[in-house]
């Protein structure tokens, strides 16, 4: 596993020399602001889906899963002697969750891993906007670890924009440098082979995955009413991209771990519009045109629509549907072709429609939610989420979201 070991200072430095070409006496006609705590954001959601289609038995049983997702954002603002805003947000993210399914990893013990865990992925962003020549720069480091990965993430982006701020483009970039630990079915497991539940995890190949990720954004306010948004977002993946506690089951009875290619590209091709119908409505669409060389092909559309009921109160129903073609190495349970060279019963990978709808409600009064002056919003969201592959996948989600500023 290749770890990222660039710092924030670092990064800061390395930014910092793309704009050393300013003149001294530029620097003496502004004032430095000390840093400052300009916003925190809490957020926590509750998660919970049913289904009988589990990849881990093979395309059959249980789906069932509940997800606690807790974040906590601080966002730092300091303005430097050349008027530069600097921006620093460190987000720290805990889930925990339960799933009945990926106890059928090892259904004869009840230490398998992992019926409930813990999943943690701290960040930390740095972002630079200088008004002066229109442009803003940044960097993100992150990291993620759960009971069978770690992960290791850097990006960094990009903003030029126009003279009158009416056209903007954005490039970013990054990578995440992953290592899985290969839980492994218990029935097709070496002999010695570890079990991955706590105090048998001696004996266990570890397996990495390489995603390299790009996009390319333009954004155009078109007049006073609408504004529109083109991005692209290449995808490369490299290494262990299939899951190893994943069963598949053939025509010939016989059954063998979940094996995918050992590597993946990915282009979404998205189109995102907002139209302010006067004061009170605006209408935001977005659609996305998805391939990548496994033979997948998806396109989605969303509509939200938010609506100011009073000054400081408003609505935010929401609507998206997605269509996807399966992969050329998906088939359900007991109908691979023994003769394949990778399969899967994952039906996040084969043909499906879906549909995820709800609303929100967005309190913002002047004098902070319930008197408290930095208690700037309070925002509750639901959604419900469809998808007809197989025997069907339900899931329901309820977010409340916090800001203090």
């Amino acid at each position: 596993m290749k770890k990222i070991t660039l710092t924030v200072a670092a990064l800061l430095g390395l930014f910092g020399s793309l704009t050393a070409q300013v003149q001294d006496s530029v620097s003496t006609a502004y004032k430095a602001k000390k840093l400052k705590i300009e916003e925190v954001n809490f957020v926590s959601a509750y998660y919970s889906q049913n289904g009988d289609n589990s990849a881990i038995t093979g395309g059959i049983g249980t789906e069932k899963l509940f997800d606690i997702a807790n974040s906590l954002e601080i966002k730092l603002v300091k303005t430097d002697r050349l008027n530069r805003v600097h921006s620093i947000s460190a987000d720290l993210n805990i889930d925990y969750y339960s799933s009945a399914s990926q106890d059928n990893i090892d259904p004869l013990t009840i230490s398998s891993a992992s019926r409930t865990d813990i999943h943690l992925y701290p960040t930390i962003s740095w972002n630079m906007k200088d008004d002066r020549n229109h442009t803003s720069r940044g960097a993100m480091l992150s990291y993620s670890t759960e009971y069978d990965y770690k992960s290791y993430g850097f990006n960094l982006n990009f903003s030029k924009s126009s003279k009158d701020n009416n056209r903007e483009i954005t490039f970013k970039a990054g990578t995440y440098r992953d290592t899985y630990t290969a839980i492994l079915p218990s029935e097709l497991r070496p002999n010695g082979y570890s079990s991955g539940a706590e105090g048998d995890k001696a004996n266990l190949y570890h397996k990495p995955r390489n995603t390299y990720n790009g996009s390319v954004s333009l954004s155009q306010i078109v007049n006073k009413r609408l504004q529109v948004l083109f991005i692209v977002e290449p995808t490369y993946q490299e290494g262990l991209l299939s899951t190893p506690f994943h069963r598949t089951y053939f025509t010939d009875g016989s059954e063998r771990v979940e094996k995918l290619p050992g590597s993946r590209f990915k282009i979404p091709i998205g189109l995102r519009c907002s139209y302010f119908l006067g004061d009170k409505l605006i209408i935001r669409t977005f659609y996305r045109f998805y391939a990548d060389n496994w033979g997948m092909k998806a396109h989605t559309f969303s509509l939200e629509t938010p609506v100011k009921i009073t000054p400081f109160v408003s609505l935010s129903p929401f609507y998206r549907f997605s269509t996807q073609s399966a992969i050329r190495y998906f088939a359900p349970y007991m109908q691979h072709d023994p003769s394949s060279k990778y399969y899967s019963s994952d039906y996040d990978l084969s043909s499906f429609q879906s549909h995820f709808a709800g609303s929100g409600i967005r309190f913002a009064p002047p004098g902070g939610i319930a008197g408290i002056r930095h208690f700037a919003s309070l925002e509750i969201r639901y959604g419900h989420f469809y998808r007809n592959a197989g025997a069907g996948m339900q899931s329901n989600i309820i977010t409340l979201a916090a800001k203090f500023k």
